[in-house]
């Protein structure tokens, strides 16, 4: 724990994910609430999206979901949110051809429903 799952239009082709979640994983790291091994993060590239109404090939979006256990703060969570937010800005094409949505949520896990196994690998 936790989890980030991060989704992107298509129409961000200057948009490097990998590097967006590397700066994201810092962040998580940095906030002091998990340990380095534990986060996880992903990327996809979504083909079949609508930005609000109109069909304007001009609207994009960054969107990340950030899944932990539940227990902690709403200061917390709001901070964890921002961080997570503030990475992908930074990675956020500057592109003034384009309207570019980025968001963050945080979604908490209930414990019970959790489970986990841990298999480090042989050295």
């Amino acid at each position: 724990m936790p989890h980030l799952y991060l989704e992107y239009s298509d129409n961000l082709a200057s948009f490097d994910a990998a590097t967006a979640l590397q700066q994201a994983n810092l962040a998580l790291q940095a906030s002091g609430q998990f340990s380095e091994i534990d986060i996880k993060s992903r990327a996809c590239m979504v083909s079949c999206y609508q930005v609000g109404t109109a069909r304007d090939p001009q609207r994009a979006f960054i969107h990340a979901r950030l899944a932990i256990l539940e227990g902690r703060s709403e200061a917390v969570q709001q901070a964890l949110a921002q961080q997570v937010l503030d990475a992908l800005l930074v990675h956020c094409p500057a592109d003034p051809a384009l309207d570019v949505q980025v968001s963050c949520e945080v979604q908490q896990i209930a414990r019970a429903s959790y489970a986990k196994q841990h298999r480090q690998a042989a050295n």
